[in-house]
């Protein structure tokens, strides 16, 4: 392992502040304790070293020694491979944390995000692919979440990567109450963001934002 560099925004607006993900990755470098700086890129202009490092002038990416990798999921795989408090070391464990971080990105988010696009835009009342995005959300993602998650802790036993990026995929949700009918969902959030990691990566990714202003 090289030294860890975590590269994020210089700055971005208000409304994605704490929801920005550079944050998955502050928390999983936080619950390992892995040592790691942070650098920034500009938000209002990405030059071509930008896109040489993320092709599609996103944020974050990592370095690690002579390595750089893009997307979230892919980092928080990368560091599971570091770390034993991030990863389960039987086989089992591991195959079930890829699992269910696959799934986090694939099947939640997949139908999440274009959700919370309405949301923020405000766009939602008889707007038809707005009511899609409610019965994908709700009826073909969050109703299964929630039988999964009322019978479990964790979604691979132990605490791992998996669950910083499904909690994080919820939180989005819950921040526009679309956990209200999913108490399991929402308890689970709970747990995840109760974690210290998690509250020391969210005052970290704040205050590098509003240290910009």
């Amino acid at each position: 392992m090289g030294e860890l560099v975590l590269t994020t925004f210089d700055w971005v607006p208000e409304p994605p502040r704490g929801f920005v993900r550079d944050l998955r990755i502050r928390w999983a470098l936080e619950e390992a304790g892995l040592s790691y700086r942070v650098e920034s890129t500009p938000f209002r202009e990405r030059a071509a070293g930008h896109f040489a490092h993320q092709p599609f002038g996103q944020v974050p990416w990592l370095t690690d020694g002579d390595l750089t990798i893009f997307e979230s999921g892919a980092i928080l795989l990368h560091l599971g491979e570091l770390s034993d408090v991030l990863m389960p070391a039987d086989r089992r464990g591991r195959s079930d944390t890829r699992e269910w971080l696959f799934a986090a990105l694939a099947s939640v988010e997949a139908a999440s995000q274009p959700w919370s696009f309405f949301m923020f835009s405000g766009d939602t009342g008889e707007n038809p692919m707005g009511k899609f995005f409610d019965d994908f959300l709700y009826e073909h993602r969050l109703k299964h979440m929630e039988t999964v998650l009322g019978g479990r802790e964790w979604l691979a036993g132990s605490f791992s990567v998996a669950d910083i990026l499904m909690a994080d995929v919820l939180r989005l949700v819950d921040r526009f109450d679309g956990l209200a009918n999913y108490p399991a969902c929402r308890a689970y959030v709970g747990r995840a963001t109760a974690r210290p990691a998690f509250a020391k990566a969210l005052a970290d990714q704040m205050a590098h934002f509003a240290a910009a202003d």
